[in-house]
């Protein structure tokens, strides 16, 4: 199914179409739940969090390409579920993205290592974390063989687990969580509760843990995103 067309492409590039109206457009035919190629699509394109913030900060020409995209894809609005190992991202070099080239920019793909599996709590679907963000979260990790190696939940004062997110940029918020979990939480909304799987190279990779989690180990974890600030 594909979403109907709203504009032409020149009344896009004009002023006649306010970039807040493609934004809403672009925001309402991209679910981000559950996860699916659109809801990666705006991952991908910087495109998820408040309207009005991501409207202010987007360069037209910008959204104008991500307004054609959605008619490249058959997924549409979460009609099917898309394994999260199977997605890629584009990264444009900055080199390309300084200068403004016109042509086609060079880029990599990299492929996704992590997979929602199940949405146990859904979100508010409006409050998204953002590069440096302070995230709180409930959470428990457990080996593919369903061993729990860590949990912050029913300890005698427990705490969510606090940290600034960095997820802009793909990386580690503070060198306090794996990537899969900064990957996996650009996608919640503020009160989601989630079960994700995360590969082994945006977990502990190759050597792993010592005593905890063995090497090249896949893991499962619940993530609650409590808090947002």
């Amino acid at each position: 199914m594909e979403p109907t067309r709203e504009w032409t492409h020149a009344q896009l590039e004009s002023d006649s179409v306010s970039k807040k109206d493609i934004v809403t457009f672009i925001q309402n035919n991209a679910s981000a739940e559950p996860l699916t190629f659109l809801s990666q699509f705006l991952i991908n394109n910087k495109l998820n969090g408040k309207l009005a913030l991501v409207a202010k900060n987007s360069k037209r020409e910008k959204l104008v390409d991500a307004y054609e995209q959605l008619y490249e894809t058959k997924s549409f609005r979460g009609d099917e579920a898309v394994d999260a190992a199977t997605l890629t991202k584009v990264v444009k070099s900055d080199e390309t993205e300084e200068k403004g080239d016109k042509e086609d920019a060079p880029a990599e793909a990299e492929v996704v290592r992590f997979k929602k599996l199940d949405i146990m709590k859904k979100g508010n679907k409006t409050s998204f974390p953002r590069k440096g963000d302070m995230v709180g979260v409930w959470y428990t990790g457990t080996l593919e063989d369903g061993k729990v190696f860590d949990t912050n939940i029913g300890k005698k004062k427990p705490q969510p687990l606090k940290f600034k997110a960095n997820m802009a940029d793909s990386l580690v918020g503070t060198n306090r969580v794996i990537r899969g979990w900064d990957e996996a939480l650009l996608t919640m909304s503020k009160g989601e509760k989630c079960k994700i799987f995360v590969e082994a190279p945006w977990a502990y990779g190759k050597k792993g843990i010592e005593g905890v989690i063995p090497p090249n180990a896949n893991l499962i974890f619940e993530i609650e995103l409590v808090s947002l600030d």
